[in-house]
């Protein structure tokens, strides 16, 4: 698997839960590796949304997001979560989740930066109807 793949999008009402999942690729490599979830709607650019060090478990998320959206990983099953709470319309986008290994801890900006990211998935669709 050269790539991540992303799982649990749907159509859900507003004030709904909805978790979705990422499935990592198989790639190994030195440095530290991070993971990030971001969200695409037409006519909009690509908004970070969360992102998680792999090793630490340190989590970051954006202002839009901070309180209502919660990722998590799990090692074992090389995975990525996002758990989105209290969901609006205006969460709805296609949600993609992406990776990328820097030597040594990222910077916030790094992080936040989509150009960063490595290998990206195809996404998934979230459509919330009020």
């Amino acid at each position: 698997q050269v790539q991540p793949v992303e799982s649990g999008g749907g159509l859900v009402q507003a004030g709904d839960s909805l978790a979705l999942s990422c499935r990592l690729s198989e790639r190994r490599s030195d440095g530290t590796r991070t993971m990030g979830w971001f969200r695409q709607t037409p006519g909009k650019e690509r908004e970070f949304l969360a992102a998680i060090r792999w090793l630490s478990g340190i989590t970051y998320y954006s202002d839009s997001v901070k309180g209502r959206f919660a990722i998590s990983r799990d090692r074992a099953k090389n995975t990525i979560a996002l758990r989105m709470n209290s969901l609006k319309r205006d969460d709805t986008a296609v949600y993609r989740c992406a990776e990328f290994w820097s030597s040594g801890a990222p910077t916030l900006a790094t992080i936040m930066d989509q150009a960063s990211y490595e290998t990206w998935g195809q996404g998934t669709q979230v459509t919330v109807s009020s």
